[in-house]
């Protein structure tokens, strides 16, 4: 049998199975419906609404701002709480919407055959590591298949309407195929391009996660794919969540033949299921439909027929599949590249689940207002990321030290930004970009959202918190809130903020705004920040240099993954300047300091600078050259520029950030003379 009349019949056979499965779930589907024409628009269980507003808090799914403006106003237990936040999730987009959506876009593909001396559209696949793509297994059933076929990204129109040139790939199933019929799954290696790049490099690829939280029932999904074989496009619309299997979701949405295998994305564009099939309607005697009603015949075609579901596999399922699958050491090696939050590290055991408990509202205040919690999804623990040995010639060294607030995040993500934005800013400058797995990155992100949770004193209950101005609501619960509160202080003041006597007496919420508010009110005027961020990273700051024990960890954290020969050339950024100026008192003696960079950094605040391990501002012995990039609209570098402070030398560089992004290190990183200064240093040295 050809393979497209091959793969025909298996996709009409999983709509079989589709349909038997929407007939045993109609009762629960009935009541689901029948709830949200009461007005609920998420009618799903408690513990699994719970876990979805976890994981939005966590991954900044929706502005923290907006969750606190939208439960403040009136008092509210739990479940009322999630159910708001879920809402503000699914009718408020952040701007990042629709970049991340274009993102994600690029990672799919549309999977021809050549068969008869003809090219076919087969269906669609998704990258899903740097060299591995994810399909159906009625697209790809086999090895041999898979040899006739090749891929086609960025097979879609421009932003002008006009047919982009797509980039055409082969596979490779003898390097790496499986496929499984029961969950319709697939995944192949794809072969790198003439440039000889791994294709996630080029295009991106999707970090699969095996944890719940994804997606609750009502919530809106987004698919992409090749209907028909068409240039891609993307369905967004009159789309939700209708009913959860323990393998399968159903789902409204508008697809056609042609998106098998096709990403289903949430709103925050992260994979809860690999599409497979619709859901054709029935008679009473089993019977498909039609569109005009109609007995359906196999030669009307499959776009005669009346869909009224779709159903796609439950991307946690095929995870734990993969994860029991034998494979030798290099196959398991290209499965464990898809990232910690897969569960299929290469020397990680089958995944378990964890315990979701039900959160109690001060949960959802400790996630949005206070110190954000490391993401519960993550079965193992993040940790930093060595450079390669032969990078720089092996004897010099680039390492990149972030801020606050990337608690659960992917190092690997963070290193591959970190080093998108510097490679922006050298190829303007005629540079040659480098590779992120020649820098390094050491990761403390976990390790400082714990200590400060053990090191804290018990928080606030979560009434207290939603009636809090935001100065109040991010202000640390310990002994660092003295400190705190002398950061925003000395902020305000630099930022030139009027004596009290001359401020117009404010209101927020019906109570007189106390000074700590009036001045962090100031500094989100005055700066291209809100006050959330200020907040958050100066309570941070505070946490950090207040307390001995936060800051011996996060120290020792960054030390574990460090170089300790050669020369070094140390990038950091917010906090992480702050750690960074630490951490140069504990380097191993045989490294070099030969370039520091700070970006977006409070070291000019006497409050941070005067609790320094190097005693004060006098730039420290061991750093030949130091560059100090601020922006005038970055709060966080309010006590910039530093020379007029710091004793030796120090070159200050004023930049231009975008609005919006004032304190983004992809920002700073991209501009020209930040990244003439680290290439000339790393890359042509």
């Amino acid at each position: 049998m050809a393979v497209t009349d091959n793969a025909r019949a298996e996709q009409l056979k999983h709509a079989e199975a589709a349909a038997q499965r929407y007939a045993r779930t109609s009762a629960e589907r009935r009541a689901v419906e029948a709830q949200q024409d009461a007005g609920l628009q998420f009618p799903d269980s408690p513990e699994a609404i719970a876990a979805r507003v976890t994981r939005l808090l966590d991954r900044h799914g929706v502005p923290a701002a907006a969750v606190v403006e939208s439960i403040r106003e009136e008092p509210l237990d739990a479940p009322a709480a999630y159910e708001r936040i879920l809402g503000l999730s699914k009718e408020l987009q952040a701007w990042s919407f629709l970049p991340r959506g274009a993102r994600a876009a690029r990672t799919v593909a549309r999977i021809s055959v050549r068969e008869n001396g003809r090219e076919l559209p087969l269906g669609t696949g998704f990258l899903v590591s740097p060299r591995l793509l994810m399909t159906n297994h009625h697209v790809l059933p086999d090895a041999a298949t898979a040899q006739q076929c090749f891929v086609e990204f960025d097979a879609q129109v421009t932003v002008d309407n006009t047919p982009a040139a797509p980039i055409r790939l082969e596979l490779d199933p003898a390097a790496f195929f499986h496929a499984d019929e029961g969950l319709d799954c697939a995944v192949v290696l794809v072969v790198p391009g003439g440039d000889h790049r791994a294709p996630g490099e080029t295009f991106g690829w999707n970090r699969l996660s095996v944890q719940q939280g994804k997606l609750v029932i009502g919530e809106p999904v987004n698919v992409i794919g090749h209907p028909m074989g068409r240039l891609k496009e993307i369905a967004v619309r009159d789309n939700a969540l209708q009913v959860r299997l323990d393998d399968f979701l159903h789902y409204k949405t508008d697809t056609e033949p042609g998106n098998s295998g096709s990403p289903v994305h949430n709103d925050q564009w992260e994979v809860v299921a690999l599409h497979h099939s619709g859901v054709p309607k029935k008679d009473a005697q089993g019977r498909t439909l039609r569109k005009d009603g109609q007995v359906w015949q196999p030669g009307d075609g499959d776009d005669a027929i009346d869909w009224v579901s779709n159903e796609g596999v439950r991307i946690s399922s095929i995870l734990k599949h993969l994860a029991t699958v034998p494979l030798d050491p290099t196959r398991r090696a290209l499965l464990a590249e898809m990232g910690m939050d897969s569960g299929l590290q290469e020397a990680a055991a089958a995944p378990q689940p964890l315990p979701q408990p039900f959160p109690q509202p001060a949960a959802v205040a400790a996630a949005a207002l206070a110190t954000p919690q490391p993401s519960r999804e993550a079965a193992v623990a993040h940790v930093g990321l060595s450079a390669r040995r032969t990078a720089f010639g092996g004897g010099r060294h680039l390492a990149f030290l972030h801020g606050r607030s990337q608690q659960g995040k992917d190092p690997e993500q963070l290193r591959r930004d970190w080093t998108a934005g510097l490679n922006r800013g050298l190829t303007r400058a005629g540079i040659t970009p480098i590779d992120p797995a020649d820098t390094w990155f050491p990761y403390y992100g976990d390790r400082l959202t714990q200590v400060i949770r053990r090191h804290e004193a018990i928080p606030r209950s979560f009434e207290e918190l939603a009636a809090a101005p935001v100065a109040e609501a991010c202000a640390p619960a310990g002994p660092a809130r003295s400190t705190y509160e002398q950061l925003i202080a000395e902020a305000a003041r630099k930022s030139d903020m009027p004596r009290e006597d001359r401020l117009a007496t404010e209101r927020f919420g019906g109570s007189l705004v106390g000074d700590l508010q009036q001045q962090l009110s100031w500094l989100a005027a005055k700066t291209d920040l809100d006050e959330w961020v200020i907040a958050t990273i100066l309570r941070d700051v505070a946490a950090y240099l207040d307390d001995p024990g936060v800051r011996d960890a996060v120290l020792d954290c960054v030390l574990e993954t460090m170089p300790t020969s050669g020369e070094l050339v140390l990038v950091t950024h917010s906090l992480g300047t702050v750690v960074g100026m630490d951490l140069i008192t504990r380097l191993s003696p045989e490294l070099d300091l030969t370039l520091l960079v700070t970006a977006g950094s409070p070291l000019g605040l006497d409050t941070v600078y005067s609790r320094l391990l190097v005693g004060g501002p006098k730039r420290p012995e061991r750093v030949a050259h130091w560059l100090n990039a601020w922006c005038p609209t970055d709060a966080v570098a309010i006590g910039c520029p530093l020379g007029a402070r710091w004793q030796g030398e120090l070159t200050d560089l004023a930049v231009a950030n975008a609005r919006d992004r004032a304190h983004s290190i992809e920002e700073y990183l991209g501009q020209q003379e930040v990244a003439t200064r680290i290439g000339h240093t790393i890359v042509s040295a």
